[in-house]
C-alpha cells in the first residue's frame, strides 16, 4: 500500500440554509438547492448577481421546490441571463423551465462536450450527468467581460472538471465565483472523458493567479484564502500521481486494483468516480511518458515505462 498524504485543508462546516436567500456581497445572493448527496455536499448554490435586475447563475438541479425559492428571491425582478459555470445536470437542469418562466437568455461556455473522444472499447459511467442539450444564445469567451445591473465579471475558463467550465471573477472586487474547480469540503471529481487532469491543474495555476483571493464556490462555503487553498489542492493532485506510479513500482496492475490500493475505503458510485478520476492521474502520467496504457474489452492495465 502506497504511503498516504495529508489532504488540503476541507472544512464540512457549512449552514447552506437551504432555499432562503443569503447575502454574499452586495449584489450576490446564494440560495442553496435542496440536493444534497455524496456528490454535491448540501446542495447546489445558486447565485443571483445584481439589484434592480439579476442574473442567475447556476440555476441548479430541475426542482421545482428549488424553481419556487429561486422565484421568491427574484421578487419580480427582470432577469437578464442564466448563467452556467458548466453543464453538469446538479447545475443546468433548471435552466430551461427558469428560462420559460422569466424570458432570460441562456449564457455559458458552450454545449456540454467532453474532454477527449471516447476510446476503442471505452464507456462513460457518468454520460447523463452532463446536459449536452442546452445551446447558449450566448457563448462566454474567456477574458471577457459581461456586465449585471452595473456589476462587472472577467470571465476565467477553467476547464478541468469538464471542458466548458468556467469561473467569474469580480471586476474590482475580491471574490471569484469558482463553480466546481475549486471546493472547500472535498476534492472535484475530474473523471476523464468528462474531465481532464492536465486541464485542471493549468487552471488551478490560472486562478491562483488572479488578484481575487475569496473563492465562492458552486457546493459549500466561501474558501478566505482561495489561493493557498487552491495550491493544496493541486499539491494534492500531485502526490495522488506519486501514488499511483508507487503501485506501479510494485508490477503491472490493472486500473480497477490501483483504485482499490489508493482508495480503499470507497464503495459503490463513489468507487466509480474515483477509478475514473484515477485514470485522468494515469493519462496525464502517459501523456508525459512515464506510465503505459493498455485498454481492452475486460478493462484497462497499467504499468511503468522503463
Amino acid at each position: 500500500m502506497p504511503a498516504s498524504f495529508p489532504s488540503p485543508p476541507y472544512s464540512t462546516d457549512f449552514d447552506p440554509q437551504t432555499g432562503e436567500p443569503v447575502t454574499i456581497v452586495p449584489g450576490l445572493v446564494r440560495v442553496t438547492a435542496p440536493n444534497a448527496s455524496p456528490y454535491t455536499f448540501t446542495g447546489t448554490n445558486s447565485f443571483l448577481i445584481g439589484h434592480n435586475a439579476v442574473a442567475v447563475l447556476d440555476p441548479g438541479p430541475d426542482d421545482p421546490v428549488h424553481l419556487s425559492a429561486l422565484l421568491e428571491a427574484i421578487d419580480g425582478r427582470a432577469v437578464l441571463a442564466v448563467i452556467l459555470t458548466h453543464t453538469h445536470r446538479d447545475h443546468s437542469g433548471l435552466a430551461q423551465r427558469l428560462m420559460a418562466k422569466t424570458g432570460a437568455p441562456l449564457w455559458s461556455g458552450g454545449p456540454h462536450r467532453l474532454s477527449r473522444p471516447l476510446k476503442r472499447f471505452e464507456f462513460n459511467p457518468f454520460a447523463r450527468s452532463g446536459d449536452f442539450t442546452l445551446v447558449p444564445d450566448r457563448t462566454l469567451a474567456d477574458g471577457e467581460t459581461i456586465e449585471i445591473d452595473g456589476i462587472g465579471y472577467k470571465v476565467v475558463a477553467t476547464p478541468g472538471h469538464c471542458a466548458n467550465h468556467l469561473a467569474l471573477a469580480a471586476r474590482g472586487g475580491s471574490h471569484l465565483l469558482v463553480g466546481d474547480h475549486v471546493m472547500g469540503w472535498n476534492s472535484t471529481v475530474v473523471a476523464t472523458p468528462d474531465g481532464d487532469l492536465g486541464d485542471y491543474l493549468s487552471s488551478l495555476d490560472r486562478v491562483i493567479a488572479l488578484p481575487q483571493t475569496r473563492y465562492v464556490p458552486a457546493h459549500g462555503g466561501e474558501i478566505a484564502d482561495g489561493p493557498g487553498f487552491a495550491r493544496a489542492l493541486k499539491a494534492h493532485r500531485l502526490m495522488r500521481n506519486g501514488q499511483l506510479l508507487d503501485v506501479l513500482r510494485r508490477g503491472p496492475t490493472t486500473l480497477s486494483a490501483a483504485t482499490r490500493a489508493i482508495y480503499p475505503a470507497l464503495k459503490g458510485k463513489l468507487a466509480i468516480a474515483a477509478r475514473r478520476t484515477l485514470l485522468s492521474h494515469a493519462e496525464y502520467l502517459e501523456r508525459r511518458g512515464e506510465i503505459l496504457l493498455e485498454r481492452g474489452l475486460l478493462g484497462t492495465r497499467l504499468a511503468l515505462r522503463h
